[in-house]
Order: C-alpha cells, then sequence, then structure tokens
C-alpha cells in the first residue's frame, strides 16, 4: 500500500479473493462456445487465443518466479543481497491482478474495437508498426510518466507501493496500484490499437508484443545479472537499445535513476543514468555461486505440495501446507501437477539442487530439495536411489567446505540410512558433520509436554526421537501408558524400565496428554478423552479428528527474530516457524560441535544441553493450548 493511497488504489475486485478468475469464465466459455458452434467462415481464432494469451502469461511469470528464486537463493550472479520477508510476500500476491484486467479489455476490444476481430495469424506490417512504436512513442512517453510518478504527490499516493519492494522479485515489476495500471494499459495499447485501426493487426503480433513486455518487466525484477558481456562487445549500442537487471535494480535502490521503461536511450540523453550502473552490472556478473556453512536436506511430501514450496506459488508459500489440497487445484490444475511432478522426480531426479537461502547471525543456511515424493520413501526400491542422492549431495557439501548437513523428513529415516549413520561408516574422514536432528526434536517434544503431566498415553510407530521422549519422561517420574505390546517390548529393550506400563482397557483413557506418531488409528484417536492434547514426535502431523481436543504442532520451534529471508512456511509449520530437525543443524554449527549426531541411537542424556543451546541462540517454543498452560 501507498503510503498516502490515492483514488483507485485498489483493485474493483479486491473483495473476491481467489474467485476473481469468474470474472473471465463467462467470457471464456462464450468464446469456446461461439468458435465451436460457428460456421468456418465466421470462427474468430483471435478471440479464443484471449483465453490462451492469459493462460501463457501466468505460467511465463510463474517460470521466472521458479527461476529466480532458485537462482538468488544459489547466489550466482545475485545483485541486491537484501532479505526478503512475509511482508513483501503478501503485498505482491495481486500480481496476477493485471492479467485478468488486460484479459477483460481485450475481449472489449475484440467487439469493439475495429479490425480486432477475425484477425490473421501473420501480418509482418502489422509486426513492424507495432516495434516502431513501442520503440518510439511508448518508451519516451513512459520516460517522462515514471518521472512524474517520482514526484512526491504522485509517489506518496500510488508509486511508492511498488517501491515499497527494494528487494525485487519478478512479480514485483506489475505491483502497482489500480490506477496506475489504467495509465501503463492505455500506453502499451497504443501499438496495438494503432495496429488494429490500419487493419495489420494479427494474433502472433499480439502475443508477441504481450510477452515480450512480460518477458523484460519480469527479467528487470528478477535480481540476478544474465546478461553476457559478450553481447555488449559486439554491438556496443545495445546498451541505449536494452536494459539489464542491475541497471533496473538500481532504480529501486537509488530512486531517482534510471527510470527508463526496457531501453536506457531516454536515461542517457536526459542526464539519469545511474553512475553505479557499469560497475554494479559488471559485479554482478563476477558473483560466484555462495558456499554455505548449513544445508538441510528436505523432500517434497505430496503431488500438490510442488506449488506449496518456495519455488511454487509465493501466495501458496507464504502459508502452511494444507491437510487436504484446495479445490482448484484438484479440479483444474491436477494436469499440470502431474506434469511437474513428473519432470521434477525424472529430469532432475538426479540430484538436490537449492530453493532457499536464510540468515541467521554469520551463518547462511541454504535448504536442498532432493526430487522425490513421501511415497518414494516408502517404496523399498526407491531406497538405493535416494540414498546415492544423498550421499552425493553430502560429497558435495563437504568439498566445499560445508560446516553442517541436517537431514530434513524422512531423509533420516532408519530404515533407509540407520538415521544417516551408512555416511558415516563409509566416510570417516567426513569434515563436514551430520546431524539427523533426532535429538532437538525429542528435545523438543520432550518440553512442550505440560510440566505438570504425570500421566501421558504414547501411541504410534517407535522411533528414536520417541523412545528418547518415552525414556527422558520416565526418568522424570511420568507414568507412560503404552496401548500395543509391541511397542512396550522395544521401549524395555531400549532400557526404559520404571513408569512404563502396558495398557489392556478397550475404553477411554483418563491421561488427558497423548504422545502421538505415525500409525496412529482413527479408532484409537477416539478413545481419547474430551480436552486431550496430542503431541506428535514423528515429522507429518495426525488426522485431526477430533475437534473437541487440542493438536500440537510436530516437532518444532519459532526462529529467532534476527533470522532473515525467511518468506515461506516449512511445510504444514506456520510463519517463522522451524522443524525442529532444521533447528537441530543450526544449532549443532552456532555451537560449534565436531561431533556426528546422527545413527540409530539418541544420547538421551544430551536433550537438555541442547535445548538450552536452541534457547541461547533465541529459538522460541511454541505455545501451548490455554487449558494446558
Amino acid at each position: 500500500m501507498a503510503s498516502r493511497p490515492g483514488a483507485l488504489t485498489e483493485w474493483p475486485w479486491s473483495p473476491l479473493g481467489s474467485f476473481k478468475y469468474l470474472l473471465v469464465a463467462p467470457l471464456v466459455m462464450a468464446s469456446m462456445h461461439s468458435y465451436v458452434t460457428a460456421v468456418d467462415e465466421e470462427k474468430d481464432l483471435s478471440r479464443l487465443m484471449i483465453v490462451v494469451l492469459m493462460l501463457w502469461r501466468i505460467v511465463h511469470s510463474q517460470i521466472w518466479i521458479s527461476v529466480s528464486r532458485q537462482r538468488t537463493a544459489k547466489g550466482t550472479n545475485k545483485i541486491v543481497d537484501k532479505p526478503i520477508e512475509f511482508e513483501q510476500v503478501d503485498r505482491e500476491r495481486t500480481w496476477d491482478d493485471q492479467i485478468i484486467f488486460n484479459t477483460l479489455l481485450m475481449y472489449l476490444a475484440n467487439i469493439k474495437l475495429p479490425g480486432a476481430s477475425h484477425l490473421p495469424p501473420w501480418r509482418l506490417d502489422g509486426a513492424i508498426l507495432i516495434a516502431l512504436l513501442h520503440a518510439g512513442p511508448v518508451e519516451f512517453l513512459y520516460y517522462w510518466f515514471h518521472r512524474a510518478l517520482h514526484h512526491h504527490f504522485l509517489y506518496s499516493r500510488y508509486h511508492s507501493h511498488h517501491h515499497s519492494s527494494i528487494v525485487t522479485e519478478p512479480i514485483t515489476s506489475v505491483v502497482h496500484p489500480f490506477a496506475e495500471h489504467i495509465a501503463y494499459t492505455l500506453l502499451f495499447a497504443i501499438p496495438m490499437v494503432t495496429a488494429s485501426l490500419c487493419g495489420i493487426l494479427s494474433i502472433v503480433s499480439i502475443i508477441g508484443y504481450i510477452t515480450y513486455i512480460d518477458f523484460m518487466n519480469n527479467m528487470g525484477h528478477c535480481n540476478f545479472e544474465l546478461f553476457p558481456k559478450l553481447l555488449f562487445h559486439l554491438f556496443p549500442p545495445l546498451k541505449f537499445l536494452c536494459y539489464t537487471p542491475s541497471f533496473h535494480s538500481l532504480h529501486h535502490t537509488q530512486f531517482r535513476t534510471n527510470y527508463s521503461l526496457f531501453m536506457p536511450i531516454y536515461d542517457y540523453i536526459y542526464g539519469t543514468t545511474d553512475n553505479l550502473t557499469e560497475s554494479l552490472y559488471e559485479r554482478s556478473l563476477e558473483r560466484e555461486e555462495e558456499s554455505p556453512d548449513i544445508i538441510h536436506l528436505t523432500h517434497l511430501t505430496t503431488h500438490d505440495s510442488i506449488y506449496q514450496m518456495r519455488l511454487g506459488f509465493p501466495s501458496l508459500s507464504s502459508c502452511p501446507l494444507w491437510s487436504r489440497s484446495p479445490w482448484y487445484l484438484t479440479c483444474f490444475m491436477w494436469p499440470f501437477t502431474l506434469l511437474c511432478s513428473f519432470f521434477l522426480t525424472s529430469a532432475l531426479s538426479s540430484r538436490t539442487f537449492v530453493f532457499e537461502r536464510n540468515r541467521l547471525r554469520d551463518l547462511t543456511l541454504h535448504s536442498h530439495l532432493l526430487p522425490k515424493f513421501s511415497f518414494h520413501y516408502k517404496s523399498l526400491r526407491h531406497h538405493e536411489s535416494i540414498n546415492n542422492i544423498i550421499e552425493e549431495a553430502i560429497l558435495e557439501a563437504d568439498e566445499k567446505g560445508v560446516k553442517v548437513m541436517s537431514l530434513g523428513l524422512m531423509n533420516n529415516r532408519e530404515e533407509l540410512n540407520g538415521s544417516g549413520e551408512i555416511y558415516v561408516q563409509k566416510y570417516p574422514k567426513l569434515k563436514i558433520r551430520l546431524v539427523d536432528g533426532s535429538s532437538m526434536a525429542a528435545a523438543v517434544v520432550f518440553n512442550n509436554i505440560p510440566k505438570e503431566t504425570m500421566e501421558i498415553v504414547f501411541r504410534g510407530n517407535l522411533t528414536k526421537v520417541a523412545s528418547a521422549v518415552v525414556f527422558s519422561l520416565c526418568q522424570k517420574g511420568v507414568k507412560v501408558v503404552v496401548l500395543r505390546e509391541e511397542e512396550h517390548s522395544k521401549l524395555i529393550k531400549f532400557g526404559v524400565g520404571k513408569n512404563l506400563v502396558l495398557s489392556t482397557r478397550n475404553g477411554y483413557y483418563s491421561p488427558t496428554v497423548w504422545l502421538v506418531g505415525d500409525g496412529i488409528e482413527n479408532e484409537e484417536q477416539m478413545k481419547a478423552k474430551q480436552g486431550t492434547l496430542f503431541v506428535p514426535f514423528s515429522h507429518f502431523p495426525p488426522n485431526k479428528l477430533r475437534k473437541d481436543c487440542f493438536y500440537q504442532s510436530t516437532p518444532a520451534m519459532r526462529v529467532p527474530k534476527s533470522a532473515q529471508n525467511i518468506d515461506s512456511c516449512e511445510n504444514w509449520l506456520g510463519r517463522r516457524v522451524m522443524s525442529a530437525w532444521k533447528i537441530g543443524g543450526i544449532v549443532h554449527a552456532l555451537e560449534g560441535w565436531e561431533e556426528h549426531d546422527c545413527g540409530n541411537t539418541c544420547n538421551v542424556l544430551r536433550l537438555h544441553a541442547i535445548w538450552e543451546a536452541a534457547l541461547r541462540h533465541d529459538f522460541q517454543p511454541l505455545r501451548l493450548p490455554p487449558s494446558h498452560l
């Protein structure tokens, strides 16, 4: 929002939220119906292509979002090294409003504007006219209009909304108040309306011109430099005809320079070119890939999680992963979902890649994605390939001098790799320290149980986290009721003796705190008393069946206020909340511990020490439900 919002700041359909696309639905259906039912001579392909253009623009922008976020996380050729936070993501979630606005106007023009319907596929004269009108009037008028927007009257009411983003992302380019977009639309319409009135407009020229505008807008705000020096050496006048991402980035950091649209010639003519233009361009090109201090290795969960990951839709990645996919993903996006899932797990399946970069004090944390879904980990035939990818990632990180690698989600399963033990045994001279995060997770779960608790119910697949928590609770004097004999026997073998009880009841259980994990059945949840607190010890949250009970988060803590560049949610966790497994690696690096923290056993004697270390580094426990405080 601008500092002093003026008239026509909000989009007219803002109250509709995600349902705003229903505005174009009648027009889309009408164009499809008329094309199918009309005789060949009356079919209007240009009208039908409006919806195709709308979809292409959305996909085109999303490609830029994904590429830009991956490149800036990696650090190669990065321009501005400042953080992006949730405030900016929320402000820019309206980036697609201008596509809807343009689509509605294109349908209107197709009906009312002479020469805008029944267009031929291609006309060279029309394309030339559009190019000339853009290079001339459009670029010139935009330059002076942009300078006018930086006058304090218009800047405070409109343009300051766009400049709230110092560090830009591709979609920052189209985040403006509604009034500004009206002006931009009128400006960019000049070439197409002129060609239409002259009778030389074509389908390809429209799609090509709008794609050019989108491409240049997205490129100028992508925050990584991609123009090689060779282009400017081979054709020196190019610097007057085409801007670079670093050129426009200076406009967002300096505000009073580099006003041009896509062709910097007017900045050079009128003396508004920033003095740092050349040096920033060269410095950005020379910037190499960043070597982090910590790497957290995770993976995808469900097919729809590709949208919630940081490289997916920003509006979804800034919110916790849903327990049930939104209706529009299930009904309309499933072909695209399957296509992207296939691409990730086939073309990119041989190695991990960075998708997020965070800063905490003097440490840099990279999150790497192993392109597999949860169901791959449950299949034995995929275990070898997954372990090979993890092993390669460890060796590569070790070679680059990374201090710690933490294994997230199912990458640390005991049945997969012995919670990371096989890598330590295979490569005893590793300089990098492997952390499976179980000690931190056990410490979080143990301290999440209300202090006055004297008796709990345990149910779930027994893991090293669960064993450590149960052992610590029994040592503290808490009575632990186990529902299944198999789990009871395993806990006895682990060394748990006193205060461990095998239940023989079939009805309701009196303890109001349950320690639960993967494997708990729905019928077992229904045996809990009203008001019971379910405390998960597993990576994945249990099904929330009981509305009369409370469900804690999976093991996690709130990150310190000093943590930077946190603009997405980690799976189902809330904003600025981090899983205990990820925190375990960070604390390990902050403390400078030299040993590995992985394997089939969990050192229960370290739970207190690692918990205190996390608190000392300003990680904060999540709040308990009011009735269990």
